[in-house]
Order: C-alpha cells, then structure tokens, then sequence
C-alpha cells in the first residue's frame, strides 16, 4: 500500500503501519513466499517485522482493518470503547473483487500468493482513492489525522 501510495496517490499523505492480532510471530519478518511474490512485483517488505495489535492502535489510526471476518471479530473484541478507528475489513474497498476475505496463502503455493497480491492492490487502491476524493462511504471524516494502519 505504501508504494501504491507514493506511485499513484502522491499528494495523499498517509501512514501506514500492519499488525496482527496474534503474537506468535512479533519481530519476525514476513514469510518468505510473501517476501519473494512481493518482490516480483516491486514491493520491498525487507524492513517489515510482525507486531501484534495495541489498544493505542485503535486511536492512533482512522481505520484499523482485517483481512477476515475472523481477525475482524478479534479486532472488534479488542478495541476499546474510547477508540476512535473504524474497523472493518480491508476488501470493503475492492467490491469489484467479489471477494469479502483475503485468504491466507500460507498451505498454498505461488498462486495463491499472487492472489493475495492482487486482491490487496485491488483494495489499496481503492481505499486510497476513497481518501483522494474524500467522498463515499469510506472516506475519512476528521480531518488531518491518523488512518488505519494508515494516517492521514
């Protein structure tokens, strides 16, 4: 998202930040296949480490969003009730998929790490956008400030 971001939406100004909702990784980096599909693309994810979902996130971001209904629940579970984010599920903004979920490619093969590729640069592109045009049902409504692993 955040090359997508810097290419095709440069006068936006976002930060974007991606965690989980377990701790069983924290510190490491993606998986390897992530890595390796990533970079056939251009997408450097080097520098990513895994780090797990804080309450803090829920205020510091305008969107905190999940890539299933499962981790979507968790996320619902753990905001705080002061928390300001709106939480929902990233493929809300590629509705042209027809896919709701983003499916974890980890038993798969090649393909399937494509295919989450795909369905994520069809939604970053469509949430970024939503934010350009300030405009619909997902464009950020306060203003200059934080967004959901993003931050306007």
């Amino acid at each position: 998202m955040r090359a997508i971001a810097a290419r095709e939406f440069p006068s936006l100004e976002i930060e974007f930040d991606s965690a989980g909702t377990a701790n069983y990784h924290v510190g490491e980096p993606p998986d390897r296949r992530t890595v390796a599909a990533a970079r056939r693309r251009g997408y450097d994810l080097s520098g990513l480490r895994a780090r797990q979902v804080q309450s803090a996130d829920f205020d510091r971001f305008d969107f905190v969003l999940a890539m299933d209904r499962a981790n979507l629940a968790e996320l619902d579970d753990r905001r705080p009730r002061s928390g300001v984010a709106r939480v929902g599920l990233f493929l809300e903004y590629a509705p042209e998929t027809g896919v709701v979920e983003v499916p974890d490619p980890y038993y798969g093969g090649v393909e399937d790490f494509e295919r989450v590729l795909d369905l994520c640069e069809a939604a970053a592109r469509g949430m970024l956008a939503s934010l350009e045009n300030e405009k619909g049902p997902h464009a950020c409504a306060r203003g200059p400030s934080p967004t959901g692993a993003l931050k306007r």
